[in-house]
């Protein structure tokens, strides 16, 4: 048995979620990949999974197994990279973590701009806004934004992210422009659910004691910008996902002396003394690529 071969089968098993779609991934058939998944088994003298008709589930041992594994693979990978890709072109699959509107919004046209310029490259992108564990689940590269706290993870900042107040022309008109935070407290607030302390946290306490307090939450701030532009109330988002339409005239910043500190969009890898390629290609590939100031931007305001 190629304990190699069958380590990979296996985790990769786990990623797909069945040994079907891993046989696919691997270029093997389901019958191969579940007899090196067993004779694993059989070699380490303990269950991994546990197979029903429907679908498969980690044991306890599979668990632990399975991050170990991850890593090691991962680390013979880039091993492999760096001594036989290191000057050449970057190769392989790029698994992305990245946030659900910022990657809707902003990151095809670079996808597809990196592709071409290394077609060698596959990428897996993967959109949440939670915060996910990269070396556990397999992601190469993670977005984030906000103010990272530090970690056992390399961070490298690829663009500021601005936070801005605004609401539509006939909201304003209808219910009156805030000159002060104190005034917020009497109009309608769009609030984003994920909104983190550190992003407006002044102006978050005077729209919460408000009359009205919110008036709608949600957890995607494209759908509450939707909402500010119909006329809905104000909101507090990134101008990744409002600039657009301030640039068009659909919104209006309120309170610009107080816009909060900016916060940051960054791209989060392992630390590893070998990175892979691929990883560092992207992660140079990003960086200057949406401008100085974003492209996002650039309007009056």
């Amino acid at each position: 048995m190629d304990r190699i071969d069958a380590m990979r089968a296996f985790v990769t098993v786990v990623t797909e979620g069945s040994f079907t779609r891993a046989a696919d991934r691997l270029a093997l058939s389901p019958q191969l990949v579940s007899k090196q998944v067993a004779r694993l088994e059989q070699h380490l003298g303990v269950r991994l999974l546990n197979r029903t008709t429907r679908r498969i589930h980690l044991t306890e041992a599979g668990l632990r197994y399975q991050v170990r594994a991850q890593q090691l693979l991962n680390d013979l990978d880039d091993m492999e990279s760096q001594l036989g890709d290191l000057h050449t072109q970057a190769q392989g699959l790029l698994r992305i973590s990245a946030p659900v509107s910022f990657a809707i919004r902003h990151l095809a046209p670079l996808i597809s701009d990196f592709q071409h310029a290394h077609p060698a490259v596959g990428i897996d992108l993967q959109l949440n806004d939670r915060k996910v564990d990269i070396v556990e689940e397999g992601f190469d590269i993670a977005l984030r934004i906000g103010h990272l706290k530090s970690s056992s993870l390399i961070a490298k900042k690829i663009a500021p992210v601005r936070l801005v107040m605004c609401a539509s022309p006939g909201y304003l008109a209808r219910h009156g422009t805030p000159r002060r935070p104190e005034d917020l407290g009497h109009h309608r607030y769009l609030h984003y659910s994920y909104m983190e302390q550190g992003g407006g946290k002044a102006l978050n306490r005077w729209l919460h004691q408000g009359e009205q307090h919110n008036y709608l939450t949600s957890n995607n701030g494209d759908v509450l910008v939707a909402a500010a532009i119909a006329g809905a109330g104000i909101v507090l988002q990134p101008t990744f996902i409002s600039g657009q339409a301030i640039r068009e005239g659909k919104l209006r910043i309120v309170l610009p002396e107080h816009e909060p500190e900016p916060m940051a969009l960054y791209a989060v890898f392992a630390h590893r003394q070998l990175m892979a390629s691929k990883v560092r290609y992207f992660v140079d590939y990003m960086e200057g690529y949406f401008g100085e100031p974003p492209y996002w931007d650039r309007f009056n305001g």
